[in-house]
């Protein structure tokens, strides 16, 4: 142990010693420096700002700035100009270095198909929400006669009348036929002769007119038992409608 600590205390030692953390420090420095060349530490090339601008320009850009073959995917969105980034990464301003690989989003230009959801019978306002929760739009509004104010009777695109579950692009505009609430001002003549008197009174109040006089013909031994032999107004090729609360006379007589 003597000699040990004897040791510790001669010129050899510290000159070995100072020796041996030079040596360390240079393998450090060496390999810090090594490490910066190779990776290139704090250098490279910041990525110029892309979205809002056409892909092919975008591309082109990145081609000159030395990121060539960027990796592109598509989404459609509403109300945004087809071929338009709308996201990349890295972010803008970025520093990397060249060939790095570069990720944009862009805008499709078809828009998808969406289904038609079912809005018949729907009011305008909870239509035009479930219109937009589709991605759809609303068009043109148009009314026509019912008795229920501002519901959906129809819906049209292009002119034509769409069924629920019809297919049409996303973002599409699709119009609306709505009810005005005032109910129509005429209705078909029902027609009622060889119906029995019970079954002639549902079709003619069902359709919104009045049972006007009944007019027995022949002898009559059981009310409940009439058949209708005539009708007046009735339906013909140049009388087909009446305004609603019109009278309709009957003429019965006894079943056989």
């Amino acid at each position: 142990m003597s000699k040990v600590l004897d040791y510790l205390k001669t010129r050899n030692f510290y000159i070995n010693l100072g020796v041996a953390i030079a040596t360390v420090v240079v393998i450090v420095m060496i390999a810090f420096f090594s490490l910066g060349y190779y990776t290139r530490h704090g250098s490279g090339v910041p990525v110029p700002n892309l979205e809002g601008m056409q892909a092919d320009k975008a591309i082109a850009l990145l081609d000159a700035q030395g990121f060539h073959d960027p990796h592109i995917d598509s989404v459609y969105v509403l109300d945004k100009e087809p071929g338009t980034v709308i996201l990349q990464d890295p972010d803008a301003g970025t520093n990397v270095k060249e060939n790095r690989a570069i990720y944009l989003t862009v805008v499709k230009r078809q828009a998808p198909d969406v289904s038609l959801p079912d809005l018949t019978q729907d009011t305008y306002r909870t239509a035009v929400a479930n219109i937009s929760n589709f991605g759809l739009k609303v068009g043109d509004t148009t009314y026509k006669p019912d008795i229920a104010r501002d519901r959906v009777l129809e819906v049209r695109f292009g002119g034509q009348v769409l069924k629920p579950g019809s297919r049409i692009p996303k973002g599409s505009k699709i119009d609306l036929v709505l009810g005005d609430g005032a109910g129509a001002s005429e209705v078909e003549i029902p027609e009622v002769v060889n119906l029995e008197l019970d079954e002639a009174r549902f079709a003619i109040k069902n359709s919104g007119l009045v049972i006007g006089n009944i007019t027995y013909q022949g002898t009559i031994t059981d009310t409940t038992k009439v058949t209708v032999v005539a009708q007046n107004p009735m339906k013909s090729d140049s009388v087909g409608k009446v305004s609603i609360g019109t009278h309709i006379n009957l003429t019965v007589t006894q079943k056989n």
